[in-house]
């Protein structure tokens, strides 16, 4: 048999049963479908990741105060009172790197305005907030540092309260309540959307931190501290700097750990697109469970396809076909077996990606790569467990297979 006259053969053998031909693939569809939807939407979800660090802010860094002790026992980092306004002040002005400090304290309470109500939190932050935050106005103006000195009562509101108190009415110069203090609606947030936590960062009231402290939370330190450093580049320094600097105002020991703790946008955008591709790759490892499925499946149809075409083998063998002929045969059998599966299972996993990341909300990334991964790891699905039957097809005595009923 001419070598360029097997594939040839291969195809015919495949195509007289196609029945068995599409379900024998189909496990090879289904593995390479279900690896490329993990990988699609693991990767898509990571880019939502570091898009909403980015909304973050730009070069901001976070500092948490430390944990409390109860009985004994930490109830957590962040539980401790150790962070002040004061604090905040200093690392802005002693500071040379620092552009920005901005203390913040929070708290869930029922904002009011006319016969409507809306339960949503309240933030104390400075006047500098949306620029650490990078957060522009939709319209309105941020309340200013002199309004800040005299603890006003302003208030700047993002879209869901817009949409929740207002019904999509201007609310700019309007009045809320919170627990009765009347606060006057001054600006509207551009909508955010969700937070790496995923709560609605929309779904916010802001006021100056003074206002906060003495007649909304009634809280004395400060929950975060947030910071925005002039660039990239010195972001190291600025975070020494700011240790040194929080450890001296805390008196603490050199031999006492802080009481405080400061992460960097770079760090927390390194926890979770790590978190995320540790997911991915789990998801995608039992995905690929599927493919062995499959390449099993497609050696249990070929050992059958042997026995089934035994006298077919035995008469090919009889006419000339040498043993290297019938192994590449049913090789290639199996391999197209495999790579039609592969390539349909490409399709089926870029469908299927998409309708699942239509309904979680976040992007689907497909790289040519992992599509020619998937292609090539189902051909090599097809040899490994093609290979056996293969070999056992080449190796039978045309005699003996002839005399086959």
């Amino acid at each position: 048999m001419k070598w360029s006259a097997v594939p040839y053969v291969a195809v015919r053998a495949l195509t007289k049963n196609t029945m068995r031909t599409v379900l024998t693939a189909l496990g090879i569809i289904i593995g390479v479908g279900a690896v490329i939807t993990m990988v699609g939407l693991g990767q898509g979800a990571a880019a939502e990741v570091e898009e909403q660090v980015n909304r973050l802010g730009q070069n901001v860094v976070l500092v948490f105060p430390g944990e409390r002790q109860l009985g004994g026992v930490s109830i957590g980092g962040g539980s401790a009172n150790t962070l002040t306004v004061e604090d905040a002040l200093a690392l802005q002005e002693e500071i040379p790197e620092v552009v920005a400090a901005s203390p913040e304290v929070r708290s869930q309470r029922v904002i009011v305005h006319g016969n409507r109500n809306w339960h949503t939190r309240v933030y104390g932050q400075s006047a500098d907030y949306l620029q650490i935050r990078q957060w522009p106005l939709e319209s309105g103006e941020m309340f200013t540092h002199e309004h800040v000195g005299r603890a006003a009562l302003v208030a700047v509101v993002g879209q869901t309260i817009v949409e929740e108190l207002f019904e999509g009415a201007d609310p700019i110069g309007q009045t809320i309540r919170v627990r009765g203090l009347p606060l006057e609606v001054i600006g509207v947030l551009s909508r955010k959307g969700m937070s790496l936590m995923g709560s609605v960062q929309d779904d916010i009231v802001i006021i100056p931190y003074t206002t906060g402290f003495q007649r909304v939370s009634g809280r004395s330190h400060a929950m975060v501290i947030n910071v925005q450093v002039y660039n990239q580049e010195s972001m190291d320094i600025a975070r020494a700097k700011m240790e040194d600097l929080l450890r001296e105002r805390h008196r603490l020991a050199p031999d006492q750990p802080n009481d405080f703790t400061i992460q960097t946008q770079e760090e927390v955008a390194q926890a979770a697109t790590e978190t995320s591709r540790v997911m991915t790759w789990l998801l995608a490892s039992i995905a690929g469970i599927s493919l062995f499925v499959g390449g099993i499946g497609i050696m249990n149809v070929m050992l059958v396809s042997v026995t089934e075409r035994t006298r077919e083998v035995g008469l090919r063998l009889a006419v000339g076909a040498r043993g290297p002929d019938v192994l590449l045969q049913f090789l290639i059998e199996a391999v197209i077996l495999c790579v039609l599966g592969g390539i349909g299972g490409i399709v089926l996993g870029i469908l299927s990606t998409e309708i699942i990341a239509s309904y979680a909300g976040w992007p689907a990334l497909f790289s040519m790569e992992a599509m020619i991964v998937a292609v090539s790891v189902s051909a090599a699905v097809g040899l490994f467990f093609g290979f056996y039957p293969a070999w056992k097809a080449s190796r039978l005595d045309p005699i003996v297979a002839l005399r086959r009923e």
